[in-house]
This record gives structure tokens, sequence and C-alpha cells, in this order.
């Protein structure tokens, strides 16, 4: 039953790097761990939900926010080795930081550069919660 998952080259922490990319306008999220559990559910589940290695658990994204993915489809890499979830951001926040991707940086003149807007604050996300 669940032998697509031992086609996956799991590192030796049993994790697989998983990076959630807007289904619509193929922008990247964000990028987060898995482990076997985590793919099993986020598959049976239709929707996102990684590994916490610093709190040592099941993280449902958007348990806390609201700022559910939605899951489209599923992909795997040639080396069976990172995972790519296609999904649905509802919100249309993906990072704790209240911005749509995690990714809101970009190297400019030896330094980073933010360039995406805070679209809501994350004290207003996260109410009593450090971040997901």
């Amino acid at each position: 039953m669940n032998d697509w998952l031992d086609e996956i080259h799991w590192n030796e922490d049993g994790l697989v790097p998983a990076i959630a990319q807007d289904y619509q306008t193929g922008r990247i999220l964000m990028m987060a761990w898995m482990n076997r559990e985590s793919l099993a559910l986020t598959a049976s589940e239709q929707r996102a939900i990684y590994w916490s290695r610093s709190r040592g658990k099941l993280w449902r994204k958007g348990e806390e926010s609201g700022h559910v993915q939605k899951l489209h489809e599923l992909r795997l890499d040639c080396d069976a080795d990172v995972i790519v979830l296609m999904v649905e951001q509802l919100g249309g926040i993906a990072c704790h930081t209240g911005r749509e991707s995690c990714f809101y940086r970009v190297y400019e003149n030896g330094g980073w550069k933010t360039v995406d807007a805070v679209l809501k604050d994350p004290h207003a996300i996260y109410a009593g919660h450090s971040h997901e």
C-alpha cells in the first residue's frame, strides 16, 4: 500500500526536503522537512503536513495561522531525494513573517535586500505563538 514511500531516499535522519510551490503561479513558497508519516498524511489528507525538527513533531501547515496549504500535486525528483508540493496557499501567506513566500530577500550589491512586503503582521497571525 505504501510502496511509493519506499522509493524515496530518506536522509540519515529519516527526512526528505519538501518544497512548497504555488500551483498557479509556480512561485516557491517555502521549504520544510517531511518524514515518512508526514508525507503519508499529506497524501491522504490532501494538505501539507511537515515534520518540525525544532519541535520534534508533526506540523500541519496552517494549524496555528489558518494558512493551510491544499495539495494539488506531489512530485519526486530524479534522485528521489526531494519532494515538490504543488499547493494552493490559503490566505496567500506561507511565511511566518507574514509574507507570501519565505524567499523574500534578493542578493544585491553584496547584501540581502528585502523585496516583498509583509501582507499581515505576524503578531496578528500568531497571537500567543512564536510561529509554526
